[in-house]
């Protein structure tokens, strides 16, 4: 591996030139550019990152913050790891890399950040799991720290977001079941104090009103968003009386506890209750009846994450804040409700 002194030595030019060459300056011929980019090929140059990024004030790395021991991700869930491969084909177009820095959910959110922000090891970073009031939101915007949040928030501040419809997919939900003759219908949000909790369980308070439908806070169960997620969900709709018609997963990574605890119960998904998972996701490909849900492009939604973070390094002035739609796809999971 050949560094630049040793390549300014072999072409029998000053560093600046070669430098200047390297990076492409206005103020190095043709000639010369050409004839340094043959040499450096020929003895296998390699930059030197970590000297670059003192002096341009760069890293070209790009920090994907995830929080780590979650039910869905500790399921299999893949959501993250699609959403990371589209990113990277973004970043690796622009000559950026991505770096996931995991946080431990037993670790400190904020001293873990501040660890990150000290070393300016990236030039942007973005976070995932937003709080309704989110300190993490706060220090980032105070340290100057470019940053893209996975999630809105209620902490308040000029700052850069992208979010799931989440409000739009309850309404949809809602009206898909109340066209087909569902009055009582039953909803499952994160048991997690993450800000998608409060906007899924807004969502369907409104939709619910709108369309004149029994509203009832203990219609609304906070549980762990996993299989036994789901099977505590079932086991609370199936000991409720009047019994839900209908039942919204804000995950669908629940649904095979809904389905397992159902077939005990000797019930149906569909003709004993329908069931609406968030996403369609293949990897529940095995369920039958099939799950009705909410397609979602996660490389589209990778690649627009990808870009309005490469912005945040570029230009950090010019937040990017965009609702991400979601569309209905029925399924055998949603019928009308049984006949009393």
């Amino acid at each position: 591996m050949t560094g630049i002194k040793a390549l300014a030595r072999h072409l029998d030019l000053s560093i600046g030139t070669v430098s200047r060459a390297l990076n492409d300056k206005a103020d190095v011929s043709p000639a010369t550019r050409k004839r340094v980019l043959a040499a450096a090929r020929e003895l296998g140059y390699r930059p030197n990152h970590s000297g670059r990024a003192l002096r341009q004030g760069r890293t070209s790395t790009i920090g994907l913050v995830l929080e780590t021991g979650s039910p869905a991700s500790l399921a299999g869930d893949a959501f993250f790891m699609q959403l990371i491969d589209a990113m990277q084909e973004t970043f690796s177009a622009a000559g950026t890399d991505l770096v996931l820095l995991p946080c431990r959910s037993a670790d400190d959110p904020i001293e873990f950040l501040r660890r990150q922000v000290g070393r300016r090891m990236v030039d942007a970073l973005v976070i995932t799991a937003t709080r309704r009031q989110d300190p993490r939101i706060a220090m980032l915007v105070e340290e100057g720290m470019p940053f893209l949040a996975l999630g809105r928030s209620g902490t308040p501040g000029d700052w850069p977001w992208i979010d799931l419809d989440f409000e739009g997919v309850a309404d949809r939900a809602v009206a898909e079941l109340a066209a087909l003759g569902h009055r009582r219908i039953a909803l499952v949000a994160p048991r997690k104090e993450v800000n998608l909790a409060h906007v899924w369980m807004d969502g369907y308070r409104a939709a619910i009103r709108r369309h004149g439908l029994e509203e009832h806070e203990g219609l609304m169960l906070r549980l762990s968003v996993s299989e036994n997620g789901g099977r505590q969900a079932a086991e609370a709709v199936l000991g409720m009386d009047p019994r839900p018609t209908a039942l919204l997963l804000v995950s669908e990574m629940m649904a095979p506890g809904v389905y397992a605890r159902l077939g005990e119960a000797g019930l149906e998904p569909g003709r004993d209750l329908s069931v609406i998972g968030f996403r369609r996701n293949p990897q529940l490909g095995f369920l039958r009846p099939e799950l009705a849900g909410f397609a979602l492009d996660l490389r589209a939604l990778g690649t627009a994450v990808g870009e309005a973070a490469l912005g945040l390094a570029v230009s950090p002035a010019d937040p990017v804040r965009l609702v991400w739609p979601m569309d209905y796809v029925p399924a055998a999971s949603v019928r009308p409700p049984p006949a009393e």
